[in-house]
């Protein structure tokens, strides 16, 4: 099955627990004011790659030690189709790589989506979209509304456990504030500088203006109309 992505990066370290593989989903009808990646609105934009070929670099991770997967966007669950095939596929490698490697294997390696979708907006088509997911993220980025919780950009937004792994592995999560770096500098194609993770209110303008103190010049910004 075909996908369609802005791109992928691991190791991450800003969304979710550990070291992680990250996949951002291309295409979002939800445009919220503020957002960070208005670049991954467009859903003719993007790469178009197939779920296999994705699983490949998940099934890469989990040989290196990856602690996670993450799913972003973009709007994940508006590829309706193609989540829920790259989640049950993801979920299938993780547990054979536990089985494989036994009492040393990856046993609490989780799956974790991020939606702007509210929780009561989950519908059954998007929640078997999620079937294969630990747990998930939810709701609008409010710009007027920051918070300092840990992998959230508002305080709106709620990490909800969809399965008994997800449970435990994210309670000690739901209230925590960040304590350190919220965002990871990595380099994409065409000398593009892409920054992963849920930024403070100013914490974009503060890098921007570091930067420019040595001597990078941005001639666009993602984050800006």
């Amino acid at each position: 099955m075909e996908i369609r992505l802005d791109g992928t990066h691991y190791p991450l370290e800003t969304l979710g627990p550990g070291r992680r593989l990250g996949i951002w989903l291309q295409g979002c009808s939800l445009a919220c004011a503020g957002c960070m990646s208005r670049h991954t609105w467009d859903p003719e934009a993007g790469t178009v790659t197939t779920v296999s070929e994705v699983l490949a670099l998940w099934q890469q991770a989990l040989a290196d030690g990856a602690d996670g997967l993450t799913v972003s966007g973009g709007e994940p669950l508006q590829q309706a189709a193609a989540l829920a095939e790259l989640l049950a596929g993801a979920a299938r490698l993780r547990d054979e790589a536990r089985r494989h490697e036994g009492s040393a294997g990856p046993r609490s390696t989780d799956l974790l989506v991020y939606t702007g979708y509210e929780h009561e907006e989950l519908t059954p088509q998007r929640r078997r979209a999620l079937v294969g997911a630990d747990a998930v993220i939810t709701g609008r980025f409010r710009v007027a509304e920051p918070t300092p919780l840990v992998w959230r950009g508002s305080a709106n937004q709620r990490i909800v456990a969809l399965t008994p792994r997800g449970a435990a592995r994210y309670a000690p999560y739901l209230a925590q504030e960040s304590a350190g770096p919220r965002l990871q500098i990595g380099a994409g194609e065409d000398r593009e500088l892409r920054l992963y993770g849920v930024p403070l209110r100013g914490e974009l303008a503060e890098m921007e203006r570091l930067l420019r103190q040595a001597g990078v010049a941005f001639t666009e910004r993602s984050w800006r109309p």
